[in-house]
């Protein structure tokens, strides 16, 4: 499926575009901008992301019995009822094109506050226009921890970063140990954007800290036409686990080249991204059974929290998928911002803002499993509890932690 940035804005900017922020504060309509990649490589995201958000806002803007913030009833009550209009915009998964983006969002549509943007180093320039603009701007779906750490007092994260991911998968990798499987050796594997760098930083950082041995670790170039020289890097390597992070295109040339090159790792165990994407499923799913990825969704939890799946179901027909870690987040996160909006009770971003410092959402009124949503000093969300997932059977099924898990991990995988 492809889609336009002309299909993508059709019918957003249409009214109300140029309307003064003063005079929006009184309407009853509300803007945000949403901000991904709908075009290039990475199109099927932001494709993917806006049936989350279209989701959410069916959620937000109509009456529904489900227990989750906004829920019933229609619209913002804090603003008189007003409903959540979207406006998407593409940022071409260029930081540069996000940044322009971001400033025209701002300016020319008057969005109140802005959500996105699955790549972190497009998080990282969008964040810094709506600082400089004093708008709010939620991180949905990014995951490098450096994002939240740059004194930023408009941005705020409700979803985990990559050293809480990154310390789940060592507590799982501690709780194998124990029972006896054994896991010493480590072979890391990232892209060279502020994602892949981050990650191998935290995974660098525990591994030492809890005394596994990284035996390789590989930077390689996003987007690289060939892996083969990296790949062959990791076989002769030969570690117990091999921990990749790579979006949706390098993970799908990293499979094939492994297999091409008959590397077969006991484990991988992936820091989502490409990892938790259909479309790499699809393409190289039959070389994956087994393989476990981190993530802040699971689809069991529905057995115990039945409006995870009635919502599920809601998006799936929009988008023909099930919620994965990302829509998941996507979805969350513009319920998060839209509930601090309304209690705000104005579209003025300092008050959104301080609305949103405000937010302590109990982990059972969201889709998560989280303890809970509330944000730090920092605007990150410390309660936000990952899991892993397993692939078994062309699903994923929750191995970790205990109290989450429905099944026991297959190791080593297939």
């Amino acid at each position: 499926m492809t889609i336009t940035r002309r299909d993508v804005l059709l019918g957003a900017t249409a009214t109300a575009a140029l309307v003064p922020l003063a005079a929006r504060a009184q309407s009853s309509e509300v803007v945000i901008g949403v901000i991904y990649p709908f075009s290039g490589g990475s199109a099927q995201q932001g494709v993917d992301a806006q049936k989350a958000y279209e989701t959410a806002l069916e959620v937000i803007n109509k009456d529904s019995d489900f227990d989750l913030p906004l829920a019933k009833g229609e619209g913002l009550p804090g603003l008189g009822g007003a409903k959540i209009r979207l406006v998407f915009a593409d940022h071409q998964a260029d930081p540069q094109k996000g940044r322009a983006e971001a400033e025209r969002l701002i300016t020319q549509e008057k969005v109140c506050a802005v959500i996105g943007t699955y790549q972190s180093a497009v998080a990282v320039t969008v964040s810094q226009i709506c600082e400089r603009y004093q708008v709010p701007f939620l991180s949905a779906d990014n995951s490098s921890p450096s994002l939240h750490r740059r004194g930023l007092k408009y941005y705020f994260r409700a979803s985990p970063h990559d050293e809480m991911y990154s310390a789940a998968m060592f507590d799982f990798f501690d709780a194998m140990k124990k029972k006896g499987t054994k896991i010493e050796t480590l072979s890391l594997f990232h892209e060279d954007t502020i994602f892949g760098t981050d990650s191998g930083n935290a995974q660098t950082k525990i591994a030492g800290e809890r005394a596994y041995k990284i035996v390789t670790d590989i930077k390689y170039r996003a987007n690289s036409p060939s892996l083969s020289a990296e790949v062959q890097q990791l076989k002769t390597a030969n570690a117990d686990v091999l921990m990749p992070s790579s979006y949706t295109t390098d993970g799908i040339l990293l499979v094939k080249t492994m297999a091409e090159l008959g590397y077969k790792p006991n484990a991988i165990v992936a820091q989502d991204a490409g990892f938790s994407e259909k479309a790499l499923y699809d393409a190289v799913g039959d070389k994956l059974e087994g393989v476990i990825s981190r993530g802040t969704f699971s689809l069991d939890l529905a057995q115990k929290r039945p409006m995870v799946g009635k919502i599920n179901e809601m998006f799936k027909a929009r988008s023909g998928k099930d919620f994965n870690d990302l829509t998941s987040r996507q979805f969350m996160g513009l319920i998060i911002l839209a509930d601090a909006i309304s209690r705000a009770k104005s579209t003025d971003g300092e008050k959104i803002r301080d609305a949103l410092a405000a937010t302590d959402i109990p982990g059972e009124k969201t889709i998560m499993p989280w303890k809970r949503v509330k944000f730090d000093e920092m605007g990150q969300n410390n309660d936000a509890d990952p899991v892993l997932l397993q692939y078994v059977g062309g699903k994923f099924v929750t191995i970790f932690p205990p109290q989450a898990a429905i099944a026991e991990a297959i190791w080593p995988m297939k």
